[in-house]
Parts: structure tokens; sequence; C-alpha cells
């Protein structure tokens, strides 16, 4: 039974210890076996919390053989990127200058899944500083293969969550995005994720001090969840969604809204912007479209998402400006060719002045107003998450034109990111070995609309991993 725990789904694996089945020890020592089996192949799970996920474990066992009812997520065993804190556990960002950073307290999201009875099992690497590039390597952990393909990357900034949930070693991963960093890695790794609502989800993203970034840091970045199965996915959203005192942001909206009536609309766009999409990955959204069709959707193929060009413009304007005056000193803590990434973007996108920096916010709210009425007039967009299949790795940081191909690639990411929608990614299948998806894009604080037609893609088209990772193409 122990050999098959790791296999078994989030939600099987909290109803199997809250009904004493097993126990949490039993779970996490299954979880630590498997990681102790692939690993050293894939490199995903950098700070190993054995004992301690052990002592949870035990803590939880004490508390079922005395009666006391446990959470949702009893016994599960998930990993938390580089850059997300657990108390008492080195918040490193894949960086040597932060190995000692010592986090004070779990950042909310990690809280919250404590609290569900989720056991932290290690944590997740990442590009260095998550500046790095798409491909996850740091440059204090080195580079993470992608399971299916170890000349492939697992993507990023969340590969290491995306590698270890795909190969077993963890039921779920906590990873965060602002531009497809949970969506892209869950794409090249054949698990789902979910991008929440800006505000859905409460997050502390301060680690060196008190004070808080800037507006773009504030409003782009989303802790989110990856998982084998949408259920799973669902599972997280629920425990994680609310509000806490750490995050003035979060905002009490349900977890769920009230039903839309009639069919619900579905626009589809294979090629955001007209700028190129790979055979493959077209024919992954026309899959995913005749799933929802038949599950009930009214699907419309649409000319185009709104002003694509123009948000990606004020996404690079409004974010080079926030992080220029720290370049200088942030640039010194990548590592060996580790700014190669942002600094070809510096290059090509300077500062925007006081004057073009407010005009620039008013763009912002303008564009995510065009976003709401066309989402108000279909409700769910599906669409690509990479507009190829997974590359291969530090494409993005080798020159301008890799650099501007991954760009290029991730564009339905940045947009929906930039003006603060949900988004799920999940999988349609493989092809010539190597996963498949897209992803379901709805309105703001409705998640449960993407997750619920994530589901219906899903109940047709299968689940892919757990997988045992492959040595070569």
């Amino acid at each position: 039974m122990q050999d098959a725990l790791w296999r078994m789904s989030a939600a099987a694996q909290a109803e199997a210890v809250r009904g004493g089945k097993v126990s949490a020890v039993e779970l996490v020592d299954s979880h630590l076996d498997r990681i102790a089996s692939v690993n050293p192949t894939v490199n995903a799970v950098t700070q190993l919390l054995a004992e301690r996920a052990r002592e949870a474990a035990g803590r939880l066992d004490r508390r079922r053989a005395a009666g006391d009812p446990l959470g949702p997520l009893a016994g599960v065993p998930f990993t938390v990127k580089e850059s997300t804190a657990i108390e008492g556990v080195p918040t490193t960002f894949g960086t040597a200058r932060f190995r000692d950073l010592v986090a004070s307290a779990d950042a909310p999201p990690v809280a919250r899944l404590r609290a569900a009875g989720a056991v932290p099992i290690g944590h997740s690497n990442l590009p260095t500083l998550i500046l790095a590039g798409m491909h996850t390597r740091s440059e204090l952990y080195g580079d993470t293969v992608n399971p299916w393909d170890s000349g492939r990357t697992p993507g990023g900034s969340s590969g290491g969550d995306a590698v270890a949930v795909a190969t077993g070693m963890a039921a779920l991963g906590l990873g965060n995005d602002s531009g497809g960093s949970v969506r892209i890695p869950a794409q090249f790794c054949g698990v789902a994720a979910l991008k929440p609502t800006t505000g859905r989800f409460p997050a502390d993203h301060r680690i060196l001090g008190p004070d808080d970034p800037g507006p773009a840091s504030q409003m782009l970045v989303t802790d989110g969840p990856l998982a084998r199965s949408v259920d799973d996915l669902a599972l997280a959203y629920e425990v994680l969604a609310g509000t806490d005192p750490r995050d003035p942001r979060a905002v009490p909206v349900p977890a769920y809204g009230e039903p839309l009536p009639g069919r619900v609309k579905v626009a589809v766009v294979a090629d955001p912007g007209g700028q190129g999409v790979h055979p493959t990955v077209r024919a992954a959204v026309t899959t995913a479209a005749d799933a929802l069709r038949d599950a009930g959707y009214d699907v419309r193929e649409v000319a185009d998402v709104p002003r694509l060009d123009e948000a990606l413009d004020a996404y690079g304007r409004i974010t080079v400006t926030e992080f220029a005056p720290n370049w200088p000193v942030v640039r010194t803590l990548l590592g060996r060719g580790g700014d190669r990434y942002i600094a070809m973007m510096m290059e090509r996108t300077p500062p925007a002045s006081a004057d073009a920096f407010m005009k620039l916010m008013g763009t912002w709210l303008n564009i995510r107003r065009s976003w709401a009425e066309f989402l108000d007039e279909y409700p769910l967009l599906l669409g690509p998450v990479f507009t190829e299949p997974p590359v291969e790795p530090g494409l993005e940081s080798r020159d301008r034109a890799g650099r501007d191909r991954v760009g290029s690639g991730m564009r339905l990411c940045t947009v929906t990111s930039f003006v603060g929608v949900p988004g799920v990614a999940v999988p349609t299948g493989t092809v010539d070995g190597l996963p498949c998806g897209v992803q379901i894009v709805g309105r703001a604080f409705r998640e449960d609309l993407c997750l619920a037609a994530a589901r219906a893609v899903e109940d047709r088209l299968g689940v892919l991993t757990p997988i045992d990772p492959r040595t070569g193409g």
C-alpha cells in the first residue's frame, strides 16, 4: 500500500488519512521515498524538510487518534517555491547570498495550507531570484530537468513545483505567477495549475524588510497551486481563498459565484495577436474546444483578445520603470550569466519618466476595462498557455532572438496577468512524447467557472501524471 500512496490524488490521500486507512506519517514517508528515488534525476526539490514533515504528520496522527477533526488536506505533502517563506527555513530565491535568510513566519498561503492539514515537504527550485529566465536554473541549486525529456525545459519560474508534482514527489505545489510562472511549467510538465484573480489569495511577498514593493509587483504577482488533477486544484483553491490581515489586497469574495444562465459562452483564440502558433498547440486548443462543446458549452472562435500589443508594451514599460533603480544591485545577485534575460529586456525598454509612468497607470486601468467588457460577453476564454511545445533550456537567455521567441510564446499568459484575471492550465494529451495543454481564462473572481470548464476538458481527455522521469528525448 505504501508504494502506491504517492500515486494517489491529494483528495484521496487526505480522505485516507482522515478515515484512518493510512497514517499521515506513512503518507509522508511514501513521498520521501519517492523523492529519494527520482529527485537525483530531476533536481526539483531543493531543501528537503524530512524530519519537519514527519513531525507534522505525527501531530496529525495524534489528533486523529484523539478524535479531533482533520482538515480537507490532512497529511497531503506539498512543495513550496524557494521564493515563498516557510517558518524556520531559509528563503533562498536560489541565490547564494540568501542561503541563510531564515523565514520568521510562514507566508500566508503556506499558513493556509498547513491549517487545512497539508504538510510542507520541501522547497522547490526556481530561476535565480525568479529573474534569470523562464528555465528553472538557479545559482544555488542548478538545473531542474523536465521529466518528459531532459532536452526540454520544465518551464518556470515555478518549474520545481511542476516537476515535483508531475513525478509524484508531492501531491501539490505552491508557486507564483506574474506572467505564466505556474501555467507554463504546468503545460511543459503535464499537470494542472491555477493563476488566481489578483486579490483572491492573500500573500506577503516582503522578504528583506518591512517595505512593500511598487505597484507592478503588488498587482502582477499572485501565488497559485499546481496539482495533477483539476479536482485537487479546486481543493487547494478553496483552502487558499480568503482574507488575511497581512494582505489588505485580499478581498472577501465567495469562492463560488452564482450559476450563469443558459450555456456558458467560450471565446476561442488559438493565435493571440496573430504572431504565430505551433501546429501541435493549435491542435490542443481545437481538442479542448471540442471537449467543451461536448460538455455543453457554447464555444465560438473570435477574432482576437483585446488590445494585446498595447498591453504587452505597457506591461514591459511599467515593470522596467519600477525595477530599474534596483537593477545595479540585483544583477550582482544573479550569478554568472543570470542577468542576461533581464538585461536584454532593459536594453530594449528604457524606464519611463514620471509623467509617462502616470499615463501608463491610466492605460493599465483602461486595458483592464476592455478585458472586463470582453469577458462580460464571453465569460470564458480558451487559448494557449505557450504557443510552442516545450523549448530547450535557456533559450530565452541565449540571444535576442531566443528571448523574443519566448516572450511571444507566453503572450497570453503575460496579458492575462496584466489584467488580473484568473486562468487554469489543463493538459490535453501528448504529442511526440511531450505534454500539450491549454489555459481557460475567466472573469475576475470567477475561478469557479475556469475550474469547471477545465474539469470538463480533463474528464474527456484524461490525466497524464504521475510519471517516472525519462533520461532522454
